[in-house]
């Protein structure tokens, strides 16, 4: 496990704790346990039961949960820990964010939690046995938010949520302008049209007019806009203000201003009775807009996921009894046969038993031309037949699809956090309460130094500076663009498994490729076959052919191949033994048979000079010399040449374009491998690797920079794990890569260049959006407080504050939207 951040919570009295446990087997496991444990600073006592796999932990007065996990793997253990994740309803800006992150981390055995505030989802890690989801719900509940798990909702529910908000926005938008709109013309219509002021007065008279603008305003403010209130309040009695708290402390003084100057003026000094009920009405008015239009906007950003399960069939034609029937998808289980006619979409994940057809897998490859389907074939649930009628056997439904797989590895990236956005959790944390306290500042400082009426002035300014602050536009600058930016690499067939890749990516300056079925097609053809004297050449390719065939290396592939092409019987193999990086050896036809490299005969003492000359005019053509021993004595050279894909060309030139470094690593001899290097202008080659070499090589390379390393996911598995951002090239239906941080559907190479194009994409977008809500605020908040009233007699009206403050957090998203539409 990774780094574990410091968890602590303090309290009077002693804690009980427990822990899950694996991989204990005996007393002396328990007792090494308990000893781990009972050493970690603050334990008072510490009992492990073996039956039950758990540690209960007794803390003398702070539970330090990290260390106790810390502990337990230094003892050579595992921990068991646990992820939830849930729902959290209520939250409006990033210091919502930061108080529900604070209040779940205090949870005793609580590892991390991290919050989204565009997804509106927590993640949290924690020890299991020594966390509940109660707890955490309870811990949400305290910090004045709504919390649902998961496992309470699905993904329908969740839509239907968003457009319930979306409605329940819209009508008391509409109703709060149908009753701002007279308030408004009743007190600024005059600047627009001419005499509307005087007819007002004639019409109901001064005292009249307040009284309507007071029933006006009051509706407004605790009808359409008694949601700010419910949620501010509270949280300024908690002393944790919010946004909401912002608004409701900006309102309701105008508000309460307004109203002593209607009902009891005279506890006002002569020349401040005033009124500024319109203000109070128009600023409801104008943040409810914004609330309407960032909604909808988070919807969009959204949208990949949506077109993502819109894939799903919703019904599939089921083989029963020998008839085939419609049935729902949730029926479907593995070893149904099921039938696709043309135009159908395939519902499930399955291998093709009869018929051919072409299958179109643009939205989960992004490939656009359709694939070749025929009896073995696999197909994927979510693609499309084309004008081909077969049948398949289902292998996954449900979860296990590679659609299923696909959503939620998207969700994944979109809920997780970047380096980038830790300065704004920093700020954020501090930001509300900053804000407050500027506006009791600028009320002091207008009571004090400005000029007559004062307390007008005052009370005006410091309204204007609640409410133009905007720490939304803070909180959603970077989750809407991992949002947008990651659903977008997703109907590009580029997978990111964690948000953090985009960064790093980014901030890549080596880009290491495998060669074998990443640069080149993966499916290796004979080219030469030379016998020493003494040999027959029909034999020895027999031989080597039979030891090949119980290996699975791609270059064994293409020399039993090529025996079956010449019609060759192979034979029996004794005692097959497969060394990676050098070959493969055991006994064919009563003969002690080594196929492999010039270093795998060298180590048993067979020389291979006599073929050198050979080897040397072989590699200079890129081809890849092997060597055939027959009982000590050296019998052929082989050759294979895998061929490069059509597209890798491009993309090396593209990598280059973006000012990539480009190392290819490899197993092949330096002369073959430096070929193909000069064939396609790779800057920098690593050869004769052996496959456990490959991390070695990633870590000469960091010496570069930062290193993304792509590989095939399986056989490259440490180096995707050991470079910064390992990218796996999958195959359309293997993405379960544990060790690769992005998975490119298509085996195309120009998929990495997409993901590099969008990771800078991304993350320029993410830095557009901060240096916007920080400029916006650094710059607006000491305007509203009226910073230029002594240069030019600039005031900002808290109308105008208003209207920014909602203009703000749509900027961000429309800028974080503009990614749907990138065309790399």
């Amino acid at each position: 496990m990774t780094a574990i951040s410091k968890i602590e919570k303090s309290t009077a009295l002693p804690i009980l704790t427990e822990f899950g446990i694996e991989g204990m087997s005996c007393a002396s496991c328990v007792a090494r346990v308990e000893r781990a444990i009972k050493a970690v600073q603050g334990v008072d006592a510490a009992s492990v039961n073996l039956a039950t796999e758990r540690a209960t932990v007794t803390f003398k007065d702070t539970v330090n949960a990290a260390a106790v996990l810390q502990a337990i793997e230094s003892a050579g253990y595992e921990a068991r820990i646990e992820t939830l994740e849930m729902l959290v309803e209520g939250m409006t800006c990033a210091s919502c964010v930061s108080r529900v992150e604070r209040a779940m981390k205090a949870v005793p055995g609580v590892v991390d939690a991290s919050v989204n505030l565009a997804t509106e989802k927590a993640t949290v890690r924690y020890a299991a046995g020594a966390a509940s989801v109660r707890a955490l719900e309870d811990a949400v509940r305290t910090a004045g938010y709504e919390p649902k798990s998961e496992g309470q909702t699905h993904k329908p529910a969740a839509a239907d949520r968003r457009n319930i908000e979306m409605r329940s926005l819209a009508v008391r938008l509409g109703v709060s302008a149908i009753l701002t709109l007279p308030l408004f013309a009743i007190e600024m219509g005059s600047h627009f049209i001419p005499g509307v002021h005087e007819f007002v007065m004639d019409t109901f008279g001064m005292r009249e007019s307040l009284y309507l603008q007071f029933a006006l305003a009051t509706i407004v403010l605790f009808g359409p806009g008694l949601a700010f209130f419910r949620k501010g309040v509270p949280s300024l009695l908690r002393l944790a203000p919010d946004m909401n708290s912002l608004v409701v402390l900006g309102t309701s003084a105008a508000w309460a201003y307004s109203a002593v100057a209607t009902f009891i003026p005279a506890a006002l000094p002569v020349g401040t009775v005033n009124v500024y009920y319109e203000a109070a009405a128009v600023i409801v008015t104008l943040i409810l807009l914004g609330r309407y239009l960032e909604a909808r906007a988070k919807g969009k950003t959204s949208q990949a996921i949506r077109r993502l399960l819109g894939l799903q069939a919703k019904t599939a034609f089921v083989e029963r009894s020998g008839n085939f029937v419609e049935v729902e998808i949730d029926e479907v289980v593995v070893g149904d046969v099921i039938r696709i006619r043309p135009g159908e979409k395939v519902p499930v994940d399955g291998a093709v038993v009869s018929g051919d057809s072409y299958v179109d897998e643009a939205m989960i490859t992004g490939e656009p031309v359709p694939v070749s389907k025929s009896v073995g074939s696999e197909v994927v649930g979510g693609t499309i037949n084309k004008t081909g009628s077969f049948t398949f056997r289902a292998t996954k439904v449900g979860a296990d699809t590679v659609l299923a797989q696909i959503v939620r590895m998207v969700e994944a990236a979109q809920g997780s956090k970047l380096p980038i956005q830790a300065l704004v959790d920093r700020v954020t944390g501090w930001f509300v309460p900053a804000v407050i306290v500027a506006a009791l500042l600028t009320f002091s400082a207008w009571m004090v130094l400005g000029p007559s009426p004062a307390l007008s002035f005052a009370l005006v300014n410091a309204v204007a500076v609640l409410i133009i602050a905007c720490p939304c536009a803070m909180g959603l600058a970077t989750p809407t663009s991992i949002m947008v930016g990651t659903g977008r690499a997703a109907e590009l067939g580029i997978l990111f498994r964690k948000g953090e890749a985009l960064q790093s990516l980014r901030e890549a300056r080596v880009v290491a490729l495998d060669k074998t079925g990443t640069l080149t097609k993966g499916r290796p053809e004979l080219t030469d076959f030379r016998v020493a004297e003494g040999f027959l050449r029909e034999e020895v390719l027999a031989w080597a052919a039979s030891l090949e065939a119980l290996s699975e290396h791609p270059i064994a592939e293409a020399i039993v191949k090529a025996a079956e092409a010449e019609g060759l019987a192979l034979g029996g193999v004794e005692g097959f033994e497969a060394s990676p990086g050098y070959g493969v050896n055991g006994s064919v036809a009563g003969r002690s048979l080594l196929v492999g490299a010039d270093r795998a005969l060298v180590r048993e003492g067979v020389s291979v000079e006599r073929f050198a000359p050979l080897a040397e005019e072989l590699s200079s053509k890129g081809r890849s010399p092997l060597y055939v021993a027959v009982d000590g004595r050296l019998a052929a050279i082989v050759a294979v040449s895998d061929p490069v894909k059509e597209t890798t060309p491009e993309a090396i030139r593209s990598l280059h374009a973006l000012g990539l470094e480009v190392a290819m690593i490899t197993g092949d001899n330096r002369r073959t491998a430096e070929a193909v290097a000069a064939q396609l202008g790779i800057d920098r080659v690593i050869a004769e690797v052996r496959p456990d070499g490959k991390v070695e090589a990633v870590k000469r390379l960091r010496e570069g920079g930062k290193v993304a390393f792509v590989g095939d996911g399986i056989n490259d598995a440490p180096a995707l794990t050991e470079a910064d951002v390992g990218l796996a090239v999958g195959t359309g239906t293997d993405i379960a890569i544990e060790s690769a941080d992005v998975v490119l559907m298509s085996g195309d190479l120009t998929s990495v260049v997409r993901a590099v194009e969008l990771s800078h994409a991304t993350i320029r977008n993410i830095k557009q959006n901060l240096f916007w809500a920080f400029v916006y605020n650094a710059s607006l908040v000491p305007v509203a407080a009226g910073i230029l009233y002594p240069v030019n007699g600039t005031l900002l009206s808290p109308i105008f504050a208003a209207g920014a403050m909602a203009i703000s957090s749509v900027f961000v998203l429309g800028n974080a939207l503009r990614l749907r539409r990138i065309q790399l």
